[in-house]
């Protein structure tokens, strides 16, 4: 059974392993809230999955240190299970998806693992990893399903209440409410406990994104559900399926659920480097985005999000902050139709430097079909200040008589 006790062992263990990761304020991330950032994407490995791994293998028989651990991940626990068990001198093998990012791969390589790539999607890995414990007799070390590695993730919680940044009554911090993903719900399920043992009164709120809402329609329909597929670029949280333990345990202590969009988790990811010089990944910057977009009722409370890994592909990341800038009006694509004769373009160029838009990429068109024939389609992307300042610039193209034929 989990308990405050084995909570505050794994906090104790884990001290000589862990970064530390002192709350960051937050301040203009969302007005009128006193907010927080619990940044575990600048933990070892980038993610919080490192304590849950460790504890887990700190309390291993000599007898199974000696068999040796078996995980499948495609990501964070990957890297969090490698290094665990290299300072615990244990042999680690990880089964990955063959499809993983090469730089995941290689970043669990480094830690000394014997990686495994199995042909397909995550459930095929974790098929192979559960043949290959049978046939050798390794620990399988679950990543999230499981009460020793809720037991590390709970550290996490302990932190929150015991940080100096927070002003606290008492021996606790004084806090109105800590925001946490949820994936399979091993994190939350380790938080919740621990703060709620210690102080009922704080308020814990789950997030998962909208694409992957398997702990949100469970706990919705106070039953575990499966998602048939899920769709979301947090590949960190996606999960089908919720823990058999978490999901009893957030039915008890985790106050709501909310869901977030990919848009939503964009604009947040965009926040964070821009404001703290912060990177997220997609499944760590959904706290943050269920709070700067209204999910959960925060103004005037003192809130704190845990911010749990920072492990973005680089590929993607890109495309993650051009999502962003669009979400939040400053970036914008204008397609305009106009004549085709010369002296249009300039006109057009002026038109949109007087409201102080700076033109980035010009498209010019002469063959579509849905256009007269002495015509063309003008699509320009331009930076903009906000959503104001992009419908200033359109209105003003409409003034000057210009058909617009989209905007976003």
């Amino acid at each position: 059974m989990l308990s405050l006790d084995k909570i505050y062992q794994a906090s104790f263990i884990l001290k000589k392993v862990l970064h530390s990761t002192e709350l960051v304020y937050a301040p203009k991330l969302v007005p009128g809230c006193e907010l927080y950032i619990k940044p575990e994407n600048l933990q070892v490995t980038g993610s919080f999955k490192v304590r849950g791994a460790y504890y887990k293998m700190s309390q291993l028989t000599e007898e199974e240190k000696a068999a040796g651990v078996i995980a499948c991940s495609a990501g964070n626990h990957a890297q969090g299970v490698a290094l665990a068990a290299k300072a615990n001198g244990i042999h680690a093998t990880i089964c990955i998806p063959a499809g993983a990012p090469i730089s995941k791969v290689e970043a669990t390589k480094s830690y000394g693992a014997e990686v495994v790539l199995v042909k397909g999607v995550y459930d095929d890995a974790y098929a192979r990893a559960v043949e290959i414990q049978k046939e050798t007799g390794k620990t399988f070390i679950h990543p999230y399903d499981d009460e020793d590695v809720i037991a590390g993730q709970g550290t996490i919680g302990l932190e929150i209440l015991e940080d100096k940044t927070l002003a606290g009554s008492g021996n606790f911090a004084d806090v109105d409410a800590v925001v946490v993903p949820i994936g399979g719900g091993g994190l939350i399920s380790g938080v919740a406990f621990a703060v709620k043992s210690l102080n009922p009164n704080v308020k814990v709120y789950g997030v998962q994104a909208a694409g992957a809402p398997s702990m949100y329609n469970s706990m919705k329909e106070h039953q575990q559900l499966t998602l048939p597929s899920v769709s979301t670029f947090a590949d960190g949280i996606a999960v089908k399926h919720p823990g058999d333990i978490t999901y009893q345990m957030c039915e008890k202590y985790v106050d709501e659920i909310v869901t977030v969009t990919d848009d939503e988790i964009a604009t947040a990811i965009l926040a964070m480097i821009e404001q703290h010089k912060m990177v997220a990944e997609g499944a760590g910057a959904v706290s943050v985005a269920a709070c700067m977009f209204n999910k959960i009722d925060v103004k005037g409370k003192k809130v704190v999000c845990v911010v749990s890994g920072g492990n973005i592909d680089v590929t993607i990341l890109s495309r993650v902050i051009s999502r962003g800038l669009l979400m939040e009006g400053r970036l914008l694509d204008v397609t305009i139709a106009l004549a085709d004769k010369p002296g249009e373009l300039t006109h057009v160029s002026d038109i949109v430097a007087s409201t102080g838009a700076n033109i980035t990429t010009v498209r010019h068109s002469r063959s579509d079909i849905d256009m007269d024939i002495n015509s063309c389609f003008l699509t320009l992307q331009m930076e903009t200040r906000n959503k104001a300042h992009a419908d200033e610039v359109c209105a003003k193209l409409e003034e000057a008589g210009y058909q617009i034929v989209s905007s976003h």
